[in-house]
């Protein structure tokens, strides 16, 4: 019989990697000892994140960055266990010009790191933020369909229900709460993929993953959960727990996490 063990996965919008690596994240690194971190919103390319980040010691690193824009978007993988493989972006040119999405396939499942697009505050980028969506998904059951168990996480940028954020009713026409863009998270939903963090904590109010910096809403707790684990369904057996790291401090988002047995 296969002997399974806890592992722990977090996934962090760092709001900048150089910028947060001023503020401790080497130090936070080694404390959380996560197995796999998978990290959104890097804001650079490898050849300009410090040495010790880019490749730590103890880990096999993958940094993904925007080629449509410097210093944007961006996401990277830091993991113990090396993967079988991995990929960067969805297959799709139009989607993958912004360093948005890691794909790393292990022996137990494939983990989807993404940093899905903001809508922007003019609802500029909505169109393009459904677009994805809908791609994104696509490849999530392509990959499904071939005999593999899809995690996905990062900054999905929707908060799904209103338990999720502080104000539903004053937020329902701005992106991030959309009818349209919480009607993609149904979607994810009807086809299998179960919000690990919502599985274990169905009725936990007041837990937020992002807050706005210029309104200093962290200190009052008026936020947001926008940041996810989504499970496909045939993985559910193997969780252990959800969590959601709001005493991390660095970014305007926090970590979340997901703790998981595996076989490796």
């Amino acid at each position: 019989m296969t002997s399974h063990r806890e592992r722990l996965l977090i996934s962090w919008n760092v709001n900048g990697v150089r910028a947060i690596y001023k503020k401790g994240f080497m130090d936070w690194l080694t404390e959380s000892s996560p197995d796999i971190l998978c990290l959104q919103e890097t804001r650079a390319e490898a050849h300009q994140i410090p040495a010790d980040l880019r490749q730590p010691a103890g880990y096999h690193a993958w940094w993904n960055h925007s080629i449509r824009k410097k210093g944007y978007s961006g996401t990277g993988l830091l993991t113990r266990q090396e993967p079988d493989e991995v990929i960067f972006g969805l297959g799709a040119p139009e989607f993958d010009q912004e360093g948005r999405t890691i794909i790393a396939h292990y022996p137990d499942f494939t983990l989807v790191n993404c940093y899905f697009p903001n809508g922007g505050r003019d609802h500029s980028r909505v169109p393009f933020k459904l677009a994805f969506y809908d791609a994104f998904l696509a490849r999530m059951e392509e990959m499904r369909a071939q005999g593999r168990n899809i995690i996905f996480c990062g900054d999905v940028n929707t908060a799904h229900k209103p338990i999720d954020l502080t104000h539903p009713k004053a937020n329902q026409k701005t992106t991030g709460f959309l009818p349209e863009e919480r009607a993609w998270l149904d979607k994810v939903v009807a086809a299998g993929y179960v919000d690990a963090f919502r599985h274990f904590y169905p009725d936990r109010v007041e837990m937020y993953t992002w807050w706005s910096m210029p309104t200093r809403a962290r200190e009052r707790n008026v936020g947001w959960r926008i940041d996810y684990f989504f499970v496909a369904r045939e993985l559910m057996p193997r969780l252990t727990d959800a969590l959601i790291f709001t005493n991390v401090m660095g970014s305007d988002h926090c970590p979340v996490g997901l703790k998981i047995l595996t076989s490796w």
